[in-house]
This record gives C-alpha cells, structure tokens and sequence, in this order.
C-alpha cells in the first residue's frame, strides 16, 4: 500500500480528472459567488427587490436540478463510454458559461438564474461519472487517496472560486471579468478532459428509464439494498447538511457576533477549506490506503466536540456599536485564536469523516450500477441541504443565535456520531487499543502484508506471553477471529469484558467433540486463533506445544498462520514477576 497519495498526480490516469474536477468546481463558485454579490449589493437595490430573497431562490434554484436529472445522469454514467461521457459534459459547460457571460454582460438577472439552473444541470450529470471513474482507474489501495485528493482539490478549488467572484465582479469592468473568467475556466477543463484515459461502460445493454420521478426511486430503492453503501450514502448527507448549515452562518456569525467585516468571511472560509484539504489528506496517511470506515466515528465525534467548542467560546459574545474590525484586527485579539482552532479542526475531522464513505460507494457493491448509486447518494445529499437550510432558517426565526444555531448541529452530529459508533464498534474498540497500546508500548507491528496470503480460512497460532496476547490480536489482526478460549477460564469475571468484545468460541479440552465444532466454524471461511501452548509462559521460553492446532487446520483445509509475541511477557500482564524486571 502507498500511503502517499501525492504520487497520483503524476500519472494519466488521475491527474486530469483531478485538474477537470477542480476547474469545474472553480468555475461554478466563480459565477455563483460573482451572481449572488452582485444581486446583493447592486441589482437587487436598483431593481427594487429583497437581494436576500432573491440570494436564497437562486440557490435553491442551483439545487433544484439534482432532483431532477441525477437519476438520468446515473443511467448514462453507466451506459456509455465515461471519458467521452466528460467530454461532453465538460463542452456542455462551455455553452452553459457563454450563456452566463452574456447575462453578464447585459445585466439580464432572469437570463442569469437560468444560466445558474443550467450549471446545476451539468453539475448534476458531472456527479456521478466524476466518482464512478475512480475505481476504473484506480487500484483498490489508491481509492482513499484518490477520494483525498479529489475532496481537498474541491474545497480549495470552492474557496477560490467564491473569493475571486466576490472580489471582482464589483470592480471596475467586474462583468467583463467574469464573463471572460467563466468561459476560459470551461475551456480550460474541456481541454483538460481530453486527456482522461476510456473507461469502459459498466452496463452498455441499460435501458434508460426517462421518467424521472420513477427513476429516481428506483436508485434510492437499490441503493437501500446495500447496508454498507447505503449508511455511507447516509452519512456523506448528513456531513453536506452539517456543512452547508454551518457555512452559511459565516456572514452573520463574523457581522453580529466577531463584529467584523466581510473580509474575515473569507478567512473563516479559507480556513474551513484548508482544514477539509488536511483532514481529506490525513485520512489516507491514517488507513494506509485501506477502504475502511474505522476513523468515521472519530471524525464524527470531532466535529461536535469542536463545534460545541465554538459555541462555548462565543456564546453571550456579541458585537459592540462600534466600528467593525478586519482580518489585522481580528487576528491582533488572542480570544479569536479559540475561533481559528476550532474552524480548522472542526473542519479536519470532516475530512476524516467523509473521504472514506466515498470510497465505500465506489468500491463495494455491483460495478454495472455504480454511477447510479452515486446518483442515488447526490439525490440524498441535496435533500439533506435543503432540510438543512429549512431548518437553519427556522432557528433563526425563532430568535435563535448563530453560536445556538451551532450547538444545535453539534448536539445533532453527536447523535450521529453515537450512532456511528453502534454500528461500527469494532472498529472503535480497534482504534481505542491500538491508541492505548501504541501509546503505553509502542507497539510494532512487522509482516502483516503477508496476512492476507493465507486465504479466507486460517488457523493462526501464537505463542502465549501473557494476558494481554488476545488484546494486541484483537486490536492488530485485519479481520475479526474466532478465538479458541478454554471453558473455564470463558467462566471467569475478568474475562468477560474481553469476550463481549470478539467472536469467542469456549472449548472445553476433556470434551472430543468441542474440536470438531471448531473444525465447522473455520471450514465456513473464518479465521480462528489458538494458542497451541494451552497456557501463559511462566519461563520467558515456549510451554509444551500441543497439536491440536495442525489437526483442526488439517481437517479444516485452512492455512496455518504462525504470529510470535515478543516483549508482551516483560509487561505486568505477564507471569514473571519476580524472574524479570516488568515495565
């Protein structure tokens, strides 16, 4: 495994989708902020209308399309040739932005929301040819990577985009800026697009279904099919409501609460974006390339903590009459730094949280429909945000604050995050004890790649240092074993935290057929440890081995994996004391 994703942005195959994904995103966020500024602060007034209300319509307008052309967009994702599909996706925006310049240009605000309804149209078939065409070009170690690369590639290419929208469109000649800055970024991902490598089409013999209503759920109905993908469709949702809600609160948390211009909006979200890259990044360097949702829990709960953390540091803070301040200003009082740390950290475990449920979608499941279930999973995203919106605007209706309007996700990402941490208690356990052992031990682990050798169906065998052996295989090994535990010692009270925890199966050694029930359980494919020694070392050395471990891995047809434990018997948890110095 590579756990350096950098290394794809030197190949073919994944550099430029990565440079057409950015300068999409770039693009969108360029015309989208450069639209909602001017609104705001020109045409609204001069037209007489709320630039408020306004703001609000045209993002749902922006929305509204991945209701409606998702569904089909997954079907053409998966029917036709995927490179060529982005090909004419990305020629599609070329036409979209011309359309967009010219109401630009003629200050025509009717021609300019349907050339953002437009741009919601090609982001919504943009979306799942963009993710299903990872895994085709990808190995299965590089799809975290990959996903990390793609996300913090967004986030930054979404930063830039709305700070250079902002910035430009009230400036001398703004509308001829954008309006040339939008139609160059299309022609420069067009160009781009050109050199993704062919993708075959995953189901050429579809049928395309055009009634999209029906379409639509007939993919939320096979997406459900799937436990897995469909919690992870779930949980990237939720992760856009929360973010969304959040990011929208910036305007009126920097005004009303930091009592600063619009200028530490822009750092607020610059910060936000930075933490999403590093956190996207960190995710592969934490699974070394390994498509697993163990770190999604921890992602889940860091977020709340460092949401509640925002709101326990600005509750009751309020602006003063005064003059507003700026970035200068703002980074000059050392009670803002608690804002900076909590932004970016909030937004780290987000890119922990996130990366690996993208990867899960796209490596599991049935390949001919993966484009539909991303188009299930953009669906389900773009309700969450409007829920999210509805619900945000119903807070602070009801006089609630931002910093309330905070403590509010954070009490409901918690909820998540418990939730989470039901479904996936092994993989917490796992993570809590390596944490623990790594941290009181420094414990190493060597060899490990060769594990996955043995097969489906294994008898490891181990020598026996002391109590904590079942501790460090539970936490170290990559699947979840069977272990062989003598009846009499199953009996005991301190074992029985341990055995809630894993597959233990009691073996009474004076009964002939408890081996052969072990035989069954490791011929249905399951990989069982056994400690041939039968006890603890009390010498430092091996006890007599017994061979009842060849014997069921021989009846069995299992591969036999021999693991040794070096240094456990040093520890308290060993049965030397008094013949050993124990640290």
């Amino acid at each position: 495994m590579n756990d350096n994703q950098f290394h794809l942005l030197a190949t073919r195959r994944f550099l430029p989708l990565f440079i057409t994904q950015a300068l999409g995103a770039l693009n969108d966020n360029f015309f989208k902020n450069a639209l909602m500024v001017l609104i705001v602060y020109r045409l609204a007034e001069q037209a007489g209308l709320n630039g408020q209300v306004l703001v609000t319509a045209a993002a749902g307008i922006f929305i509204l399309p991945f209701f409606l052309f998702s569904a089909t967009a997954g079907q053409l994702a998966d029917k036709f040739e995927k490179a060529r599909l982005i090909r004419w996706i990305k020629a599609s925006e070329v036409l979209v932005m011309g359309i967009g310049a010219a109401s630009f240009w003629s200050v025509n605000v009717p021609l300019m929301i349907f050339a953002l309804f437009l741009m919601g149209v090609q982001s919504a078939f943009f979306g799942p040819v963009k993710y299903s065409i990872l895994p085709d070009h990808m190995a299965d170690n590089e799809l975290i990577g990959a996903n990390a690369l793609v996300e913090a590639g967004t986030f930054l290419a979404i930063l830039c985009g709305t700070i250079a929208g902002g910035l430009l469109v009230l400036g001398e000649h703004g509308a001829g800026v954008v309006s040339v800055g939008v139609i160059a970024l299309a022609c420069l991902g067009l160009g781009a697009s050109f050199a993704i490598p062919k993708a075959p089409p995953s189901a050429p013999n579809l049928k395309l279904n055009v009634n999209f209503v029906a379409e639509t759920w007939s993919i939320l109905c096979q997406a459900r099919e799937r436990r897995d993908i469909f919690l992870s469709i779930l949980g990237i949702s939720w992760f856009w409501l929360l973010g969304a809600t959040f990011l929208s609160q910036f305007p009126a948390f920097a005004k009303d609460v930091v009592g600063a211009y619009q200028t530490v909006v822009t750092l607020f979200l610059t910060l936000f974006s930075i933490g999403i890259a590093l956190g996207s990044l960190l995710c592969n360097k934490l699974l070394n390339g390994e498509v697993s949702a163990k770190y999604v829990p921890f992602g889940a709960l860091g977020m709340s903590l460092m949401i509640a953390d925002l709101y326990l540091g600005t509750e009751g803070r309020t602006a003063t009459g005064g003059q507003l301040i700026g970035v200068g200003a703002f980074f000059g009082d050392i009670s803002n730094w608690r804002i900076v740390v909590d932004l970016v950290a909030t937004a780290i475990f987000g890119g922990i949280f996130i990366v690996p449920l993208y990867a899960i979608i796209q490596s599991r499941g049935d390949d001919a429909r993966r484009s539909r279930t991303i188009a299930a999973n953009n669906i389900l995203n773009a309700l969450f945000m409007v829920v999210g919106a509805l619900c945000a605007t119903a807070m602070l209706a009801a006089d609630f604050s931002v910093p309330q309007v905070f403590i509010a996700l954070a009490v409901g990402n918690t909820v998540v995050a418990v939730y989470v941490c039901g479904l996936l208690p092994d993989a917490v356990i796992k993570a809590v004890l390596k944490l623990l052992l790594k941290t009181f031990y420094r414990t190493e682990v060597s060899g490990l790649e060769q594990f996955a050798k043995a097969g489906k169906r294994a008898v490891i065998i181990v020598n026996h240092t002391s109590f904590l052996d079942a501790v460090l295989l539970a936490a170290y090994l990559p699947v979840k074993p069977i272990f062989a535990v003598n009846t009499h010692i199953a009996r005991a009270w301190w074992m029985k935290p341990f055995l809630a925890l894993v597959d233990a199966f009691p073996i009474d050694p004076t009964n002939p057929m408890a081996t052969k029930s072990l035989i069954k359980a490791v011929q249905q494919d399951r990989h069982c440890v056994i400690f041939p020694e039968g006890r603890i070392t009390v010498t430092g050395a091996l006890m007599k081995v017994y061979e009842g471990p060849g014997m069921i891995a021989d009846k069995a047809d299992a591969m036999l994996v021999p693991v040794r434990i070096d240094g456990a018997q040093y520890s308290p948890f060993s049965r030397l004391r008094g013949k050993v110095r124990l640290r």
